[in-house]
């Protein structure tokens, strides 16, 4: 048996295919939840208050 022919038996076991497919679904869940917070809690958070912004004492 080369050395293709063993790698293949190692790449097809069970436990090979599971750790692929979840990098590939922890990759797709890190976009969303980037673009989650980027498109929606960051303007939230990056509003203005409503307070007034002017000095509250002058030191004229």
């Amino acid at each position: 048996m080369n050395m293709i022919d063993e790698f293949k038996a190692f790449a097809l076991k069970g436990n090979v295919m599971d750790l692929a497919v979840g990098v590939i679904i922890g990759g797709a869940f890190s976009t969303i939840v980037n673009s989650v917070v980027k498109d929606l809690i960051m303007p939230i958070v990056a509003s203005p208050p409503a307070v007034s912004t002017s000095p509250i004492y002058s030191s004229a």
